[in-house]
């Protein structure tokens, strides 16, 4: 690895101050150790200059304070033992950022070893509680040499047992007498502040010198392999960091592919919880009695469990709040409506955040909208200002990156019944898998036990593991598509593997908004009135399929590339993956896909859109014309009542049977005007769209298999 135009074999890592943050741990035992066994507490300054020592020296320096009677041997192992019933009861203090360091370092084919003034009996509970001990190939601890730190006889040996140069060798220490130690021994120290600020002279020996390992992890992140977007069966690392990741919005995109882009993190680690915010109590309450849930990806058939998974409710607010002050990354998955009602909730997370002191945040906005992120910095921006002065607002903001993103993939959530039949499954799977009467008479104290009885003991705790394993639940299907497209200007986000950024968010979102979601509308539309129940049964029917292939191919696909020739690059590609994806979409219903016709309708929406935009380069459109048709007819025929903008379409068509109605509204529509298009200017298309609305009411007429036919020019009714 280079590291700053040095070539690096190996690093070295001190325990105490480092790794851990037992240093004032072990303080706080020694000062209760003394004042128990001496009657006084050891003073700071006899503390602080025992930092990096070994236990002989350390005694040396305690006895120079106190006196040669001072029992400094029987206070060490009385502080020992109170540190290790704490370590043991809380477990030890891990230094935020170590894991990220240690599976890069590793990862990158680095020799890594301990070398540390503390006990080996110690050092390897204390590795072994953190979960650290299989990452260092040598670990060397302060009874198993003859001089301690500052002399460089411990990290000689470390460097000895793992054959490297010394100057190959990052040697991480937090104290002045460990850097001493790290420089003798030829070694490249890197200083890793904690509870002393070494003196100038000593610092200066440092290559580098953070306040943090997370700071030193950003360091770190350029010099370490870049992993590519996983493959979908790539499993998720399996260390996880500190952070938490949060979802506002665990709906379909948010918890079906959101929380697995947050679980495969940047590949080498991923985040200890993942929380999602919800309405949903039923979704609430299965997640969170489990602990993860599933998803499915049909065409693979494949499912992907998702764990470390906690949801919270919308309407907790202090939850809601906690999660923006302590999160490292928010996913904002809300309909464009919640967005308005909840920027309150979300500027007060913000303010919390800049309260405590956190560092900048990525809210990673996948709203389906162009300019979806600068919508949503308003609708907060506005929220500020009503809680904060200027300045203030301005910091916050700075402070916070809304990134816009593409999501180029489809995911539907299991229905309610299915939900219920999958939990009664598992019920009565693990009732039949547990006998009754198991672990009712378990011993409180194993330890008195013989090896017989420990050995059947843990053979009815593995029977119990085993059956918990069993225990899972699918909570969504979805489309393969893994990469999300983010625009560039977020840390995290260059770091997060199944992101790809690009300078130019438009021109992915130009492609999915113009080419892609109209598309699936019309394909949902045309389908449904067809009498197909999902979008995979009618990929199957060959007048879907001519209809897709003719409007991508002969209609926008030709606009877009003559308005702008750069998407050539990416088209192609989202064409066919799109295409693939609709044909294997067995789960995903034609009524999710053509929901909210009004809104797909409009004049610079997916659809209408791309009809202006092909009529500004002399391109005919009788495809999405035909397809426009489609969006009305569907609304006319829908028969529920949960989508109020099919009720709404009918509504206004029955006043006077009229097409031109529907498409010219003007009125309210979520706090603005309706865009609809323009009686004048737009009144040979609106015929056009208008004849086809009519010749398609009649159920029995040709024009169902008008897509076929060779000649598409649509005569007068």
């Amino acid at each position: 690895m280079n590291f700053h135009g040095h070539f690096i074999q190996a690093a070295l890592f001190d325990m105490d101050g480092t790794m851990f943050d037992t240093e004032r741990l072990r303080f706080q035992t020694l000062r209760q150790a003394s004042t128990e066994l001496f009657g006084e507490a050891i003073d700071d300054q006899v503390l602080l200059g025992s930092l990096g020592l070994s236990a002989r020296k350390a005694e040396a320096l305690a006895k120079s304070r106190y006196g040669a009677d001072y029992p400094y041997a029987e206070i060490r192992a009385r502080a020992d033992a109170l540190e290790l019933a704490h370590v043991r009861a809380h477990g030890v203090p891990v230094k935020a950022g170590l894991y990220e360091v240690l599976e890069r370092l590793k990862k990158s084919g680095l020799r890594l070893a301990v070398a540390t003034s503390s006990r080996r009996a110690i050092a390897e509970e204390y590795l072994i509680n953190a979960n650290v001990l299989k990452y260092f190939d040598a670990t060397v601890c302060g009874d198993e040499v003859s001089q301690g730190k500052p002399h460089p006889e411990i990290f000689q040996t470390a460097v000895a047992a793992l054959g490297c140069a010394p100057a190959q060798c990052l040697v991480f220490e937090d104290s002045e007498n460990g850097l001493l130690s790290g420089a003798a021994c030829g070694g490249l120290p890197i200083l890793l502040k904690d509870i002393k600020e070494p003196a100038p002279a000593i610092k200066a020996k440092a290559l580098r010198a953070y306040d943090s390992l997370e700071a030193f992890l950003a360091d770190l992140a350029p010099c370490t392999p870049l992993l590519p977007v996983p493959a979908l069966t790539d499993p998720f690392p399996q260390t996880h960091n500190d952070h938490v990741a949060a979802i506002h919005g665990f709906g379909a995109i948010g918890g079906g592919y959101l929380a697995q882009l947050f679980a495969h993190w940047d590949g080498y680690t991923r985040p200890a919880e993942i929380v999602g915010v919800t309405n949903n109590r039923l979704l609430r309450d299965l997640v969170n009695a489990y602990g993860k849930y599933s998803v499915h990806y049909p065409d693979q058939a494949f499912e992907q469990t998702i764990d470390r998974v906690r949801l919270i409710a919308a309407d907790n607010q202090a939850a809601v709040i906690a999660l923006y002050e302590q999160a490292e990354i928010v996913g904002l998955s809300l309909p464009e409506g919640a967005i308005a009602q909840q920027a309150g909730l979300i500027a007060d997370g913000l303010i919390a955040r800049r309260r405590a002191r956190r560092g900048p945040l990525t809210v990673l906005v996948a709203l389906n909208k162009v300019g979806g992120a600068a919508y949503v910095r308003r609708c907060v921006g506005r929220a500020l200002e009503q809680r904060l002065a200027a300045e203030e607002v301005g910091e916050v903001l700075a402070a916070t990156i809304f990134a816009e993103t593409v999501v180029n993939r489809i995911v539907s959530r299991v229905s309610r019944e299915a939900l219920l039949k999958q939990v009664r499954i598992n019920v009565g799977s693990f009732s039949a898998a547990v006998p009754s009467g198991s672990f009712e008479t378990l011993p409180r104290q194993p330890g008195a036990l013989g090896v017989e009885s420990l050995v059947a003991l843990l053979s009815e705790a593995a029977q119990l593991d085993r059956a918990l394993a069993t225990l899972n639940i699918v909570l969504f299907h979805s489309g393969p598509e893994m990469a999300l497209y983010a625009e560039r200007g977020s840390a995290i986000l260059e770091r997060l593997r199944q992101v790809r950024t690009v300078d130019d968010i438009a021109e992915i979102q130009a492609i999915k908004n113009k080419m892609l979601n109209g598309t699936h509308a019309i394909i949902g539309w045309y389908s449904a009135l067809l009498g197909y129940r999902t979008i995979g049964q009618g990929m199957g029917d060959e007048r879907v399929r001519r209809l897709v292939r003719r409007l991508l191919e002969q209609e926008i696909k030709p606009a877009m590339l003559a308005h702008n020739p750069a998407l050539k690059t990416h088209i192609d590609t989202f064409v066919e993956r799109f295409l693939k994806r609709c044909e294997e979409s067995f789960k995903d219903t034609c009524v999710r896909v053509g929901r909210d016709p009004r809104r797909k309708l409009q004049r610079k929406e997916r659809i209408l859109g791309n009809i202006e935009l092909a009529a500004r380069h002399g391109i005919a459109t009788p495809m999405l014309e035909f397809g426009t048709a489609l969006g009305i007819v569907y609304a006319l025929r829908y028969s529920g009542s949960e989508d109020k903008e099919c009720l709404w379409i009918r509504d206004v068509y029955a006043r006077r049977r009229s097409v031109a109605d529907v498409l010219t509204d003007a009125s309210d529509y979520q706090g603005r005007a309706y865009a609809g298009l323009d009686a004048l200017a737009d009144q040979a298309l609106i015929a056009r769209i208008a004849g086809h609305v009519e010749r398609l009411r009649d159920p029995a007429s040709p024009h169902w298999n008008w897509p076929l036919a060779k000649q598409t020019v649509l005569e007068p009714a």
